[in-house]
């Protein structure tokens, strides 16, 4: 079990009479900074939980904010309202022997990507070439990186996060390893990155179907093997992966690809019958308009 998800239920035990569990697991831990996730009326909620986290875990944890808005936005950023501790959104996310630096109001990153981060850079194998579309800081891109001898092609279009994975990769010395790309990964992969990849990321839910027919241009002739994130919802009858599938049959079919989709899950719970998962998309054959 890691860190966060301990201080997560030692919290909703230990401070459980001072507010709505709600509250209590809906929470990040990025680094030193916590950010709360609650309804706009609990304000004063909040602020009890900011102080019990800082009193609990002082040692720990630094700063904690409210999250006032949903990530939205080309840049996937969220509105922050200070709480507690040290006024700063900046720190230094440590993950699977990686750091992060990153500013957690100015970028994107989420600890409950911790799974996948772990499970696709365990994929890679030396020698293979992969386009992460939507890089963020560079968790992805730095963890895969660590492979021997990989390319790594490391795309996002907000300028503050290629900023950070540009200090992330020196940080994390593999610069041999991963080249940064500030801009639209569509028109870095049609000027720069046709046909170049055996792996290709789309970690942003929001646009990965958009997205994906510039993902199978990515990829080499000979094809290869597409992570595709997605925002799902299911009634209570439905199965949210198996929903994902559908969308993306019928996608695929319709461009003509040959393809199999291998693992499968949901990987969490993101509100009321709405789920993120994961498909690993395999493709080994590609129409002439993709090459």
């Amino acid at each position: 079990m890691n860190k966060e998800i301990k201080m997560r239920r030692g919290l909703k035990t230990r401070v459980s009479n001072m507010g709505s569990a709600k509250i209590y697991n809906s929470y990040d831990l990025v680094g030193d900074i916590a950010v709360i996730k609650t309804p706009a009326d609990s304000v004063e909620d909040a602020k009890k939980a900011a102080e019990a986290i800082m009193r609990i875990y002082s040692r720990r944890v630094k700063a904690v904010f409210m999250q006032t808005s949903a990530v939205c936005g080309d840049f996937r950023v969220r509105q922050l309202k200070f709480l507690a501790g040290e006024n700063r959104t900046v720190t230094v996310y440590k993950e699977h022997g990686c750091d992060f630096k990153v500013d957690v109001e100015r970028c994107y990153i989420s600890p409950r990507l911790l799974f996948e981060h772990k499970r696709i850079s365990s994929l890679i194998s030396s020698g293979e070439v992969v386009v992460n579309m939507f890089s963020g800081v560079g968790c992805f891109s730095i963890l895969i990186a660590k492979t021997p001898n990989v390319k790594v092609y490391s795309i996002d279009i907000n300028p503050v996060a290629y900023e950070f994975m540009q200090e992330n990769v020196q940080l994390n010395k593999v610069s041999d390893s991963v080249v940064s790309l500030l801009g639209d990964s569509k028109d870095i992969v049609v000027s720069q990155l046709r046909g170049v990849a055996d792996r290709v990321l789309l970690p942003l839910p929001e646009l990965a179907l958009e997205y994906l027919p510039y993902a199978l241009l990515a990829l080499k002739q000979s094809g290869g093997c597409i992570h595709y994130f997605d925002f799902q919802h299911a009634a209570k009858d439905e199965d949210p992966v198996e929903k994902t599938c559908q969308k993306i049959v019928k996608c695929l079919d319709v461009l003509g690809v040959t393809y199999r989709i291998g693992f499968s899950r949901v990987i969490r719970s993101i509100g009321p019958f709405w789920y993120q998962t994961v498909l690993d998309i395999y493709v080994s054959n590609l129409p002439s308009k993709f090459l």
